[in-house]
């Protein structure tokens, strides 16, 4: 079998700064990636990363603040993202907004610091609102590398950003008949935060190509939280015979966009508005719900029972960063209304930044057990 070779975060960084590109450090967890690319600025994702001395952060940070912003700030101020040229700092949460706060008023790094304000809701008004932050953003952008897309340039990329959610959405469809374990699932579908529309367009496509009428065997299980890791995880449920059919992850599957005319189940249409301002907003807004965007806890809880219903899982295994308040405020809930459903759960909590514990694997291997 014939797999896409996947570049690393450095190679993409390295090859696009060689060519002159501007290079932007994203944090979790929405953002307009058509409005960074129509400026060719490249974003890369940073989702802690796990690997990183953290001791830098303790100047700044609480010990009780989750390990994706303690790792990020430790990262920057070791030098780990030295090569960028900008930093765009989310509003997914508090400790995020705060971190933003940090970087602009505290630390200063070198680079510009670009905070974007995520409304918490799906009205009228949260759409305009989101709009004009993009708006605001498309003038610093322009502030800052000298260049002015068109409307027409903003379409394309938007157009092409598109195309690649939608072949990143069929991977999800059809995980069970793709040749790939779990982490080689994860390995491929998380590049979507660091390359470029079209060359994950390119691998995508060539792994759809690899699609067999066989159905992986294992346990079915839905995988929620923020962001697998440690990856060894992944490693860890397929050793018990776990397979991830689905998945409810703040930066995979709450991230499958509505394009153009489609919307999930049971929601309306968005994304179709010719105004590229407020395509862009309508896309984010109408993503799978979301605890950072602070969904409803029956859209969320009906969103993982869709989930659960159309994959064939028979678990939810909920995967969550230590003291993310976000995720913890949903929990009770959805493991209620799953528990009502006939839908067994499990909780794990994690530092990115610690590798998976012996009790961790034990816990796991009880639930599958549970489970079979």
């Amino acid at each position: 079998m014939k797999y896409p070779l996947i570049p690393r975060r450095s190679e993409v960084i390295h090859s696009h700064k060689q060519r002159g590109a501007i290079v932007a450090a994203v944090l979790p967890v929405h953002y307009p990636r058509a409005l960074l690319r129509a400026f060719d600025v490249i974003p890369v994702e940073v989702w802690g990363p796990p690997a990183v001395d953290a001791s830098y952060k303790t100047t700044h940070l609480q010990p009780y603040v989750c390990s994706i912003v303690q790792n990020a700030l430790s990262f920057l101020q070791a030098g780990g993202l030295d090569p960028v040229d900008l930093i765009v700092v989310p509003h997914a949460c508090d400790t995020l907004q705060g971190l933003g706060s940090i970087l602009i008023d505290f630390v200063a790094p070198r680079q510009p610091v670009l905070p974007i304000y995520i409304p918490r809701g799906e009205r009228e008004s949260d759409v305009v609102f989101l709009a004009d932050e993009f708006r605001a953003l498309y003038r610093r952008l322009e502030e800052i590398t000298g260049r002015a897309p068109s409307e027409t340039e903003l379409a394309a990329s938007i157009r092409r950003e598109e195309e690649a959610d939608a072949l990143l959405g069929q991977l999800h469809r059809q995980r069970r008949q793709l040749p790939l374990t779990n982490r080689g699932f994860y390995h491929l579908i998380r590049s979507r935060e660091y390359l470029p529309a079209e060359t994950f367009t390119e691998l995508a496509q060539a792994m759809t190509e690899q699609v067999t009428e066989t159905t992986q065997n294992g346990v079915p299980i839905l995988l929620s939280g923020i962001v697998p890791e440690p990856m060894s995880v992944l490693d860890a449920l397929a050793e018990i015979g776990g397979m991830l059919v689905a998945d409810d992850m703040a930066c995979c599957g709450r991230r499958l966009y509505p394009v153009g005319a489609s919307a999930p189940t049971g929601r309306r249409p968005q994304g179709e508005s010719d105004d590229p301002f407020r395509r862009m907003a309508e896309r984010i807004l109408h993503a799978p719900p979301d605890s950072t965007r602070g969904s409803p806890v029956q859209e969320r809880l009906d969103h993982l029972l869709r989930l659960a219903r159309e994959s064939g899982a028979r678990g939810v295994v909920f995967y969550n960063v230590k003291f993310c308040e976000p995720e913890l405020f949903y929990i009770p809930g959805l493991r209620r209304g799953l528990q009502d459903a006939g839908i067994p759960s499990v909780v794990i909590e994690v530092d990115i930044g610690d590798p998976l514990s012996h009790q961790t694997s034990t816990r796991l291997e009880a639930f599958l057990e549970m489970l079979t």
